[in-house]
């Protein structure tokens, strides 16, 4: 019996080491990933000042949120901050730079999962509240419900003492241009139309939403996502930024996701939460489950659009199927990159240094 007891002892001590030595290598490891939205996205159409301040904006939301996680700061503080920096810029169609309704509103929405409990929180549909984001965490830590809508979302976020602002604070030019050339497009069609005549529909599209995911040193993850919507909206539609599962969802035992993209095939697929459900029930990657999701079963159904991710380990994915990506990420080491384009370039940020990298060079990182 005692070299039984000897074996037995033996092995439990190996296993416990063997834990113990995985759980110390991602002790301390955090990160934090952001998009600003997917679509058509060429270097041919960006100038080179629109470029810059795309990627000034984007390092950003990085830079000072990689503080927060680098402090032992919570997942939670860190996605919610940066998407409050693209919130407030007219860059992204989010907050300040949110697209307009076929009746000439904005009209917000934006939700955030809290992977540690599984606790969540949305808004929907709301005008006046300067940053969505904020709206829908304090839903979910100030309220025994999920999501709110209209109104009584906007009455919940005063009440609750955030800020609330006119809503012509959120009037952009460029947002109002995008949206009187859409209208005339559907004029010009309804003409077209009449006349017999069938045009070639002009796909150009952008699915601006921002989003961010994180992994904190004490390993736990946190998404959140927020949106301006379609350009020409009508009807209250609402997409799935702020469905929980569809374009976020946090779990601490798989991974955080943010999703952008056409919002309807998203809900459809279930999106985030399927990328989960495969790396708990299947076994996959990160990098395979999200490939899987965005690269095979969203473009069967005709799903355009894309994902960032990390998972409880750190590692980071951020899969898309248009042509490009408003994405960057930074890791515990402080190793940043921002990148734009699928084919074309990207930028790539390490300690004080910024270079372009060739995606067409298959030596080069992608």
């Amino acid at each position: 019996m005692k070299p039984l007891y000897t074996i037995l002892i033996l092995s439990f001590l190996v296993i416990l080491h063997t834990s113990f030595n995985d759980q110390s290598d991602n002790m301390g490891k955090f990160g934090l990933v952001i998009h600003g939205g997917a679509g058509t996205i060429l270097k041919s159409k960006m100038t080179q000042e629109m470029e810059e301040k795309y990627i000034s904006a984007m390092e950003e939301a990085l830079q000072a949120r990689y503080v927060i996680l680098e402090r032992g700061g919570t997942s939670l503080d860190a996605v919610e901050t940066a998407i409050n920096v693209m919130e407030n810029s007219p860059l992204f169609n989010a907050g300040k730079g949110a697209v307009f309704t076929s009746e000439g509103k904005n009209e917000m929405d934006a939700s955030i999962m809290d992977g540690s409990t599984l606790n969540a929180g949305a808004v929907g549909g709301v005008t006046n509240i300067k940053n969505p984001i904020s709206a829908a965490r304090a839903v979910m830590e100030k309220s025994s419900y999920v999501m709110l809508m209209g109104k009584g979302a906007e009455l919940f976020a005063e009440q609750n003492g955030l800020e609330i602002v006119d809503p012509d604070y959120f009037y952009d030019e460029r947002r109002w241009q995008q949206l009187q050339k859409i209208k005339d497009k559907e004029e010009n069609k309804i003409e077209n139309m009449d006349k017999g005549l069938l045009l070639e529909t002009n796909i150009d599209e952008k699915y601006g939403t921002v989003g961010a995911v994180a992994l904190d040193q004490h390993g736990n993850l946190a998404a959140a996502t927020s949106t301006g919507g379609m350009t020409n909206k009508k009807y209250g539609r609402i997409g799935d930024s702020p469905i929980i599962g569809a374009g976020t969802y946090a779990n601490n035992n798989s991974c955080a996701v943010s999703s952008t993209g056409h919002g309807e095939y998203f809900i459809r697929s279930i999106v985030a939460y399927d990328i989960s459900a495969l790396m708990q029930y299947k076994g996959l990657s990160l990098e395979d489950a999200a490939n899987e999701v965005i690269h095979d079963k969203l473009k069967k159904i005709g799903g355009n659009g894309g994902i960032i991710a990390i998972d409880k380990d750190a590692n980071i994915t951020m899969p898309f199927n248009t042509t490009g990506m408003y994405r960057g990420s930074i890791n515990s080491s402080g190793e940043k990159t921002v990148k734009i384009y699928k084919n074309y370039a990207i930028i790539v940020s390490e300690g004080a240094s910024t270079k372009i990298v060739d995606l067409s060079d298959p030596s080069n990182p992608q």
